[in-house]
């Protein structure tokens, strides 16, 4: 299929576009292939063969000063700073290099914490080098707090909702990266078995809301 080129649309839109076969994100051990970006956000389905753009999505708003520095879950001792995450040159989204397993990444195409919408962090389970940041999120019990800081020192809660495992063939786009009225957070990582090749089959996805004031 040839690849597509991509209008500059609005930032829900195009964080679709970007991430609609998330089935394929292996923040895990072993080879990390990254997502790919499937034709547009309308055309988007689990049955869709992905095709890589050849026109980044609209950037969102990522060099803003309110940006997320830190990711903190103080019922797991999970602390990290958060790289900066968009897409490689070929369309793919980034994902944390394994020698930084333990630092989580925020996708950039995404909203900023805070703000209305769906901002989406992304860690490892384990890596190469072993045990990664995400590697306890399985742990993580509806009600538990997860603050992000920014880059002001501005700290904001947000409250766990629920958490899910699902096959990395089947990713629920839709629920994870549409657009959300209130501010909301997902933090999504590997989970499950392993195919034959050593990577894990499923993706383990939690969901957390922002705190009210």
């Amino acid at each position: 299929m040839p690849a597509p080129r991509l209008s500059h649309r609005p930032r829900t839109a195009a964080l679709l576009t970007a991430l609609a076969t998330c089935a394929a994100l292996t923040a895990c051990a072993g080879p990390t292939p990254s997502a790919t970006a499937p034709r547009t956000a309308a055309s988007a389905s689990a049955s869709s063969a992905p095709a890589a753009p050849t026109a980044p999505p609209e950037p969102s708003s990522s060099s803003a000063a309110s940006a997320p520095a830190q990711v903190t879950i103080p019922s797991l001792k999970i602390r990290s700073s958060l790289m900066r995450l968009g897409l490689n040159a070929d369309g793919t989204v980034e994902v944390p290099p394994a020698e930084r397993g333990m630092t989580a990444g925020w996708y950039t195409g995404g909203a900023v914490p805070g703000r209305p919408g769906a901002a989406v962090l992304i860690g490892h389970n384990d890596t190469r080098f072993g045990r990664a940041v995400f590697h306890d999120l399985k742990d993580i019990r509806k009600g538990a707090e997860v603050r992000v800081r920014d880059t002001n020192g501005t700290s904001l809660s947000f409250t766990v909702t629920g958490k899910e495992t699902v096959a990395k063939n089947a990713f629920p786009t839709e629920r994870v990266y549409g657009a959300t009225k209130g501010s909301t957070l997902r933090l999504i990582t590997c989970d499950g078995a392993f195919d034959s090749e050593g990577h894990p089959v499923d993706n383990l996805i939690v969901y957390a809301e922002r705190k009210p004031n």
